[in-house]
């Protein structure tokens, strides 16, 4: 691919470790660096160019944003622009790409390691346990911003897979019982964790049914994931049920020939 004038890097959820080589490379080699600053670890930045401008974009409002990459970039300046986690994610970088391609300015998307993932790793869960559930959800609970209205949440929890919210540890209430109105039991379990690979972080082992406590008494009201999942409860770890086939003996696929099963 031909080299693109703005890069937007996903910096992945906090630990400055967990971001591309790629990724890397490029904020070093970037003459203005623009960043979202809530969670974006300024680590990133150590060893930038000495002449890079690093300028943090929570308090600029999208024009603002845009001009000043434009006009980097009408003097032959690389730019980065680095988001937390990954882009791909509520990234809110459509409208970013849409006014630069207006100004005639291509945009790459460098992946990052999500906040949903670096969750699940620091809890040490698997999201997609055979024949318990083979499906992850990301999404988030409907606020100020509204959500598509086949995409609502007791919709989407009706599936009964694992679900990772984004942007909702302030609507648990809301949540909690959404979750239960869609078949879900009190006893299910949720993995909260506050601030993924950051830490400082927190992780919160709970119930749907005492969520809601558990959260209070943590003071977790923000930068969390929320994960709730079947495959989340930690009895998983004690027994040998809904094991993969993968690593199987008795059986067969294109490696290996299974062995015959013993009664």
């Amino acid at each position: 691919m031909t080299e693109a004038l703005v890069h937007i890097i996903g910096a992945g959820p906090g630990d400055p470790e967990l971001i591309t080589v790629k990724g890397k490379r490029l904020i070093e080699e970037a003459d203005l660096i623009l960043y979202t600053d809530s969670l974006v670890n300024p680590e990133l930045f150590v060893n930038v160019k000495p002449n890079a401008v690093v300028q943090k974009s929570a308090g600029m409002h999208l024009d603002e944003i845009v001009a000043m990459m434009a006009e980097a970039v009408s003097k032959g300046k690389k730019v980065a622009r680095v988001h937390t986690g990954d882009p791909s994610v509520f990234g809110a970088i459509l409208e970013q790409m849409k006014k630069l391609k207006a100004e005639g300015i291509e945009a790459e998307i460098i992946p990052g390691v999500s906040s949903a993932f670096a969750a699940a790793a620091s809890a040490g869960i698997e999201l997609t346990v055979p024949e318990l559930t083979q499906t992850v959800i990301l999404t988030r609970a409907e606020g100020r911003t509204p959500v598509p209205e086949k995409e609502k949440l007791i919709d989407l929890a009706a599936h009964q897979c694992s679900i990772a919210l984004f942007l909702s540890a302030t609507l648990i209430k809301k949540v909690v019982r959404e979750f239960l109105e869609a078949g879900w039991t009190e006893n299910d379990a949720v993995v909260v964790v506050y601030k993924a690979s950051w830490p400082d972080e927190k992780v919160v082992r709970t119930t749907l049914g005492n969520l809601q406590d558990d959260m209070r008494k943590n003071k977790i009201t923000k930068q969390a994931m929320v994960i709730i999942s079947r495959a989340a409860d930690e009895e998983l770890i004690a027994n040998n049920t809904f094991e993969s086939k993968l690593y199987d003996k008795t059986f067969t696929h294109g490696y290996r020939k299974g062995e015959p099963a013993h009664e």
